[in-house]
């Protein structure tokens, strides 16, 4: 023992194990041809890095709008295929997402909607359930998440099914 670091000067307390680590989730099979099944409202440029960076290692395609038209022309060119999940970043006041959440929710029933926000803002967080956001997550734990959503979301049909 090496003082009080314990074994070996590791600074990890006998008895204690080190933190968990979650395991990153496989990749996917690379599809160049395939259309984009997630659209991000996210102009926060931190977020835009981080969730690029993700969907690259996961061989995910994710499209960044910047309002509704370029995303129903988007859709458009992806053959009408419709997304799979949206991600809102809540605090941006360019998408307008109370009011464009619902307007996408008639239009995309069976497309999941996923906005993230500051952990102190619970009347956002409220008002974004109450517009129509299946899943409205703080910024720490949209982080902590996006692997597994961006995997999840970003699979073929087929392959999103037999999950």
């Amino acid at each position: 023992m090496n003082g009080d670091k314990g074994p070996r000067g590791r600074g990890i307390r006998p008895g204690f194990a080190p933190a968990y680590v979650p395991q990153e989730p496989e990749p996917l099979p690379p599809n160049e041809d395939a259309n984009s099944r997630i659209f991000a409202f996210v102009d926060d440029l931190f977020f835009q890095a981080k969730i690029q960076e993700t969907a690259r290692k996961l061989n995910v395609k994710v499209d960044f709008v910047k309002n509704e038209k370029d995303m129903l022309e988007r859709i458009k060119q992806n053959g009408e295929e419709k997304p799979s999940l949206v991600i809102f970043d809540m605090n941006n006041v360019n998408a307008k997402p109370l009011t464009l959440i619902p307007k996408l929710k008639t239009k995309l029933k069976k497309t999941s909607i996923i906005g993230f926000l500051s952990h102190v803002q619970g009347d956002l967080k409220q008002k974004a359930h109450e517009v129509g956001c299946d899943m409205v997550l703080p910024r720490s734990a949209f982080s902590q998440n996006l692997p597994q959503l961006l995997r999840r979301h970003g699979a073929p049909e087929e392959e999103a099914a037999a999950e």
